[in-house]
């Protein structure tokens, strides 16, 4: 694997399944990195774990707040001297609800995390890579990315904007020596999934989960790790002639 010495890594929803899985891959080959996200406790708790792993830095924000996004990202760069790596992947799914039933405000608060947190993400950390004329931004979608399902309109309307995004953006970055791409992930086994289980069926969690995994061809949810081991490649000089691109980890759903 690629030694990250030297580097820093930039990860926003970082006390999550997902974030703090990828954190914890890139301080064991030798990332500084920096957690960004809204809930304290849970970023206490995951900087707890993390810590003896290496150089890492907490810092609470809210990624849909302009002045929040500057301040991460100053923060970041007053620690570690610099970004390489931004893992744009803080997100949230909304309520299981059909569209006609979904207030504006939820539809607006899905959007405001996954759309607006990605683009000011991008907007004020691009510069610092464009200023060293090298680096990855990986932005976390979904298969409800490049795929439709009912009743989650706001979260499948805003991971296809992140798609989007990422294709501009990653026209915008190449000049500068700049890469970036997105992940599609699957259901992944995080509590994030436990939300949507019990919203699909209140009644009966367990039968959902179940249900999410026949709809997978290998049979089961993806883990964390899954996840982490596709963002370090990206991350990695072994990717140098990749961007733009939309990275499936979905154990076959986009071949059905």
């Amino acid at each position: 694997m690629t030694n990250f010495t030297g580097r820093t890594v930039l990860i926003t929803g970082g006390a999550g399944g997902i974030g703090a899985a990828t954190a914890e891959a890139f301080l064991r080959l030798g990332a500084r990195v920096a957690l960004v996200d809204l809930f304290q406790d849970a970023l206490d708790a995951t900087k707890a774990e993390l810590a003896p792993l290496g150089e890492l830095l907490a810092i609470q924000a809210d990624v849909s707040n302009e002045d929040d996004v500057k301040r991460y990202v100053a923060e970041t760069i007053a620690a570690f001297g610099g970004i390489d790596v931004f893992f744009n992947n803080a997100g949230i799914t909304g309520k299981v609800r059909p569209i006609i039933e979904t207030p504006v405000e939820d539809f607006d608060a899905v959007l405001n995390v996954n759309v607006r947190g990605v683009f000011l993400g991008l907007k004020h950390v691009l510069p610092v890579l464009y200023a060293a004329k090298n680096g990855s931004v990986i932005n976390t979608s979904s298969v409800s990315g490049l795929d439709g399902t009912a009743n989650l309109a706001p979260y499948i309307t805003s991971k296809h904007a992140v798609t989007g995004l990422t294709k501009s953006a990653a026209l915008e970055a190449a000049p500068h020596g700049v890469r970036v791409n997105s992940i599609h992930p699957s259901p992944v086994n995080t509590q994030m999934m436990r939300g949507l289980e019990a919203g699909f069926n209140p009644d009966d969690s367990a039968a959902a989960q179940a249900a999410f995994a026949a709809g997978i061809p290998l049979g089961r949810y993806a883990e964390s790790a899954d996840i982490s081991n596709l963002a370090v490649f990206l991350a990695s000089d072994e990717s140098s002639f990749i961007t733009g691109a939309q990275y499936r980890v979905d154990g076959g759903m986009g071949a059905q």
